[in-house]
């Protein structure tokens, strides 16, 4: 979904850093066209093994390419590789590459550059995603153009992971010791300049890349010159620089946005299949949530439709399933049959069942990770906690920090402290999703069951569609059933944005990944 306000006004001329310095071309002096693109934090590494973040993915994006692509359905596509090839049973894939790519630093790329990136994912530092790879056993390299990838068994998220940038192919002249750090080398849209941490990064236009699979117009290089991607973590601080032209692309304040579109200075873009989830977790180790009737009181006294509407209006939508809308398997009306509509009563019930009533109210903490308004949205849910008799107090802290507190929470059953629960963030793009979160030993060592353990492995290895979606919401039942992983709204970061008017052509790819190559600036 993209909101875009129609209007017929004065468009002001590119200010301050949009239009900033010159460039030689030729002899000749020109200016050089700059889109400067703020955000509220800075990436982990330039290197695709070692973060998962958005603020991450999003810059690999413009500095790496992948095999595949995702269509704007979400659907892998060709992209570096013009195609593929699976063996009758699943286990070899040839790709066969384009031709002409060529790495940042004028090499070409080629096979040997998709055997790197793979070997190093699983090599002695391995990728922090290395599991989504799959059960990868070998990488041969059949010619320039040609390579092979073997698996130990079949693994039906295969072809999605080589359109994520997660899996963004890495040329092999990355050796350095610097790569992820001050250099990067890719033969994505953008050219690294620098990284100046905690302030910005600037990427000069690959005049070189040939696009080949990204859904957008444009087949060849950007039509601007420099995108700078520039940390400004005050969302107030963020919105007057766009307003004065000091920044063309920024994540608006949420309690402005009203008056930025009735203002019609700025276009409000919403980003659609966002692969978003945002959830309730819960330390099932120990008291109270070792007892499901303490999950699912939680769950019944949860109005998250109520909460999103006051906190995002129409920008979030109630999610029922453990996994986002627009992936694979996501079916709302399926998932809502085992999910905990608005009971505060039923909550109240299963409390008393376990000795909690009004004198004695059942304590615990929510964790809640910082920005997009989420402890505004963190107080709702403690007064409707309160309503029913749970008393919780809040803990807000960045999200690298909560992943890392609430794996240790999970990791201390013998802590007398009572249990806590979170508002966990997702973002994926198929439900290969909930391997990575819920089997043993889980990405925070959660709820582990073996009979989960074993319903996950057959969402893996199960190719054809239709046998997959019964395993994959089998999963998704038996997670709600268990009240494990209640779902409560998507999307849920990150995804709205305010432009300046003067850039035109700005597209939001499925999930949550920014596209440049069709942007133009306007000039004054």
């Amino acid at each position: 979904m993209e909101i875009r306000l129609l209007r017929d006004v004065w468009r002001p001329p590119v200010l301050g850093a949009a239009l900033a310095g010159t460039m030689a071309l030729g002899g000749a002096c020109a200016t050089a066209q700059e889109l400067v693109w703020a955000r509220y934090g800075d990436i982990d590494s330039l290197d695709p093994h070692r973060a998962t973040s958005t603020l991450s993915m999003q810059v690999w994006d413009q500095i790496y390419d992948t095999l595949l692509a995702f269509d704007m359905d979400g659907n892998p596509q060709p992209n570096l590789a013009s195609g593929n090839e699976a063996s009758e049973d699943g286990l070899v894939y040839t790709f066969t590459l384009n031709e002409g790519i060529m790495c940042h630093d004028g090499t070409p790329f080629d096979a040997n550059d998709v055997k790197f990136t793979i070997d190093r994912a699983f090599g002695d530092t391995p990728s922090l995603t290395k599991t989504s790879w799959g059960p990868i056993s070998d990488v041969t390299v059949v010619d320039d153009l040609t390579v092979q990838v073997t698996l130990e068994s079949k693994f039906g998220a295969f072809l999605p992971f080589l359109a994520d940038s997660f899996s963004s192919m890495v040329c092999d002249t990355n050796t350095a010791d610097t790569f992820g750090s001050s250099t990067a080398i890719g033969s994505g849209p953008f050219k690294l300049v620098e990284w100046v941490k905690g302030d910005e990064i600037v990427l000069d236009a690959n005049p070189d890349f040939k696009n080949f699979g990204k859904p957008v117009e444009n087949a060849g290089p950007p039509m601007f010159d420099r995108l700078i991607v520039r940390t400004v973590p005050e969302p107030q601080t963020r919105l007057a620089a766009l307003r004065t032209g000091e920044v063309q692309i920024a994540e608006p304040p949420f309690d402005d946005i009203e008056a930025i579109k009735s203002e019609g200075e700025l276009d409000i873009v919403v980003a659609d299949n966002t692969g978003q989830n945002v959830f309730w977790e819960f330390t099932i180790s120990r008291p109270p949530f070792d007892d499901i009737r303490a999950r699912q009181a939680v769950a019944y006294a949860t109005d998250a439709q109520m909460a999103i509407d006051i906190i995002y209006g129409g920008l979030s939508q109630r999610e029922w399933c453990p996994i986002a809308r627009g992936v694979f398997g996501n079916d709302q009306e399926f998932c809502k049959q085992f999910g905990y509509e608005y009971n505060p009563e039923k909550a109240m019930e299963l409390l008393a069942e376990m000795g909690f009533g009004p004198d004695n109210p059942l304590e615990t903490t929510m964790f809640v990770w910082t920005g997009g308004n989420r402890h505004k949205l963190a107080e709702i849910f403690q007064a409707q906690l309160a309503q029913v008799g749970i008393k919780a107090a809040i803990e807000i802290m960045d999200i690298g920090t909560m992943n890392a507190r609430v794996k240790e929470q999970n990791e201390s059953p013998d802590d007398p402290s009572p249990g806590t629960f979170d508002m966990m963030t997702w973002s994926w793009y198929d439900p290969d999703i909930l391997y990575q979160l819920w089997h043993s030993p889980g990405a925070y060592s959660g709820f582990q069951t073996p009979e989960l353990d074993a319903m996950l492995e057959e969402t893996r290895t199960t190719i054809e569609p239709e046998a997959r979606l019964e395993k994959v919401q089998a999963v998704i039942q038996y997670l709600m059933e268990n009240a494990a992983h209640v779902g409560l709204y998507t999307p849920g970061w990150e995804w709205v944005f305010a432009v300046r008017p003067e850039v035109e052509g700005f597209k939001i790819g499925p999930f949550l990944h920014p596209i440049f190559l069709d942007v133009t600036l306007e000039e004054g």
